[in-house]
């Protein structure tokens, strides 16, 4: 996956990411993927699948930033 400048400003991956991510683009095979896969993603009520970007990175082993909240510090009950 790459990433640009400019995306890595999103808390959420991009639809495009997802799609790269998981190889699939139907919203239930992204998901299904993603349980496989081990990464924390919740359904937003129109349907889309978001995932954090920094819980995305942590999963690949990226070095978290200094800067950002970490995933775990999210509170998912509002998303």
């Amino acid at each position: 996956m790459v990433w640009r400048i400019g995306m890595a400003d999103s808390m959420f991956l991009t639809n495009k990411e997802l799609v790269e991510l998981t190889d699939r683009r139907q919203r239930a095979s992204q998901a299904s993927v993603l349980r496989a896969m081990g990464i924390e993603h919740r359904i937003r009520p129109d349907g889309r699948v978001i995932v954090l970007r920094e819980h995305v990175k942590q999963q690949f082993g990226a070095r978290a930033d200094k800067h950002a909240e970490p995933a775990e510090a999210f509170d998912w009950s509002a998303a």
